[in-house]
């Protein structure tokens, strides 16, 4: 009888968990330690007699691998490869070199990002070998993949049902984790299309108990919740509206509603916490039907004030310049909708990802390295939206430190650092196509006068990828700032009443007396 294994997470069902000898499947993580837990489980949920063998990229196995000591296979083989392309094309020659593939369930666990620079097709390919090679001598294989690219691979791979006999996601959204399967065949049948909520225990994961219960009355999801400001001065338009004089009459009122609509008045910028609070407590308690507006009515939204609103349950931000006509048209679109992303439990631990970087203006090269890769790796941020790179060369004649003196970073999250050779601009949140603006903002005199050329990076991967070679720099090639001079204290020295009063000048002589006398 030919083996079943399983994936290591216990509570899923069998649809969702087995995976028989022949077939591969794939897996995709945001995060590397989310990988690492799931290759241990995996390993942990074997039979004793179970064939597994553990593969390893740019790591040791050993550093990597914790058993349990009442649950998994009584052997395990352990193999690593190089972090390179070619050792993935050798992986079937090199693994019958030493062991007999038949009925045996390999785990590879993948580096970050490798299959960046691999062209789709070469990886179709790939794919389709080692598809092959697994069904001709009935062994499994499992690829963890994680990395902040894992979703271009899940879009190219999610039609390849062919070469793949699975492909799911377990992402990571601070409390909870989201299983998101794309399709997954075993000898129960196929799933397609199915997500779980997942919480990490001791025991491993473990679904999320839900309170919504979904069977509700929607007697009020025609019913309109407004701020009085949103009509601009129009009666209510039909007897459906109901408008409010302030924000917190709205918010009472909502906390009783079901699947109403509610239209959030936003005139200062001092208004978005509060706000974002008032739409995280109704999104948390009175569940997913209701539709959450946030109508500004002066501009004073920044990019990431958005992403909080949305990210504490928003379903809809209606821009400052919108006319009433078209914000009416824009509530209309919404109605009938079910919100369907996570909210956080905690609105702080939303704020803190939202606003990440809470530096400004120099870092030494070493912090600024490790503040960027921690902004890549924030999982609620959009992708390919966390901001923009630009390393400046200054023009012949300028060092890096007196163009330096020149820099003034005045927003939250805009740091920089220096080598000996170039200026680096990390500027948050800033668009690629408001790169020249930003620079004209921070310095004060033309950026074509004070430097000779620049390089720009504003996708994500491209920034981790600089982001490696900069860590990669050697520290004594790391610049600083020019030292600020201090005043010396002892030039005070003209004093009344033990206190200093003025500068007394101190005399210095040119030459000395006998060198005077011979120049004379």
């Amino acid at each position: 009888m030919e083996p079943i294994f399983l994936l290591g997470i216990r509570s899923l069902w069998d649809e969702l968990r087995n995976m028989p000898a022949g077939g591969v499947w794939w897996l995709n993580l945001d995060r590397h330690e989310d990988a690492i837990k799931l290759l241990n489980q995996t390993v942990a949920a074997q039979g004793y007699h179970a064939k597994t063998a553990v593969i390893t990229m740019g790591a040791k196995p050993q550093d990597i691998i914790k058993l349990d000591d009442d649950h998994g296979p009584k052997k395990i083989r352990l193999f690593s490869m190089p972090k390179s392309q070619n050792s993935l094309e050798f992986l079937r020659r090199d693994l019958m070199c030493n062991i007999n593939p038949e009925y045996y369930f390999f785990i590879l666990l993948v580096s970050d990002n490798i299959w960046d620079n691999i062209p789709p097709e070469k990886l179709r390919k790939w794919l389709r070998s080692i598809n092959k090679w697994a069904r001709r001598y009935k062994c499994s294989l499992l690829l963890l993949n994680s990395g902040s690219s894992s979703d271009k691979q899940r879009s190219l791979l999610v039609g390849e049902h062919r070469i793949l006999n699975g492909l799911a996601s377990l992402r990571y959204q601070d409390d909870i984790y989201r299983y998101d399967v794309s399709f997954w065949c075993n000898e129960k049948g196929v799933s397609a299309q199915q997500q779980l909520d997942l919480q990490w225990t001791n025991d491993g994961w473990q679904p999320v108990e839900t309170t919504e219960t979904q069977p509700q009355p929607r007697s009020d999801e025609k019913q309109i919740l407004s701020h009085a400001t949103i009509l601009e001065g129009a009666p209510p338009l039909s007897e459906y509206w109901k408008v409010f004089d302030n924000n917190e009459a709205l918010f009472e009122a909502a906390r009783t509603s079901q699947a109403a609509t509610v239209i959030f008045s936003l005139s200062k910028n001092s208004q978005i916490d509060s706000i974002a609070r008032q739409i995280h407590t109704l999104r948390r308690q009175r569940g997913s039907a209701l539709k959450l507006i946030v109508r500004e009515n002066t501009a004073s939204l920044r990019a990431t004030d958005e992403r909080l609103l949305l990210g504490c349950g928003a379903t809809l931000i209606i821009p400052w310049n919108a006319p009433l006509s078209r914000s009416l048209t824009m509530i209309e679109s919404v109605q009938g909708q079910h919100f369907s992303r996570h909210v956080p439990e905690d609105i702080n631990v939303l704020i803190d990802r939202m606003q990440p970087l809470k530096l400004r203006g120099y870092q030494p090269w070493g912090d600024f390295c490790n503040a960027i890769s921690t902004l890549l790796n924030n999982t609620l941020l959009p992708q390919d939206g966390k901001g923009v790179m630009v390393a400046l060369r200054p023009a012949p004649g300028l060092s890096t430190e007196q163009v330096m003196t020149l820099c003034r970073t005045n927003r939250t999250g805009d740091i920089v650092t220096i080598s000996e050779n170039r200026l680096t601009l990390f500027l948050s949140f800033c668009r690629i196509n408001d790169l020249d603006t930003a620079l004209r903002n921070i310095f004060p005199l033309p950026v074509g006068d004070i430097f000779s050329n620049r390089m720009v990076w504003y996708e994500d991967n491209q920034i981790a990828a600089e982001i490696m070679q900069m860590q990669a720099l050697n520290p004594e090639k790391w610049a600083k700032p020019l030292a600020v001079p201090v005043e010396i204290s002892e030039a005070r020295n003209a004093r009344r009443d033990s206190e200093a009063v003025r500068r007394v000048p101190t005399p210095v002589a040119l030459l000395k007396a006998p060198e005077r006398e011979q120049a004379q």
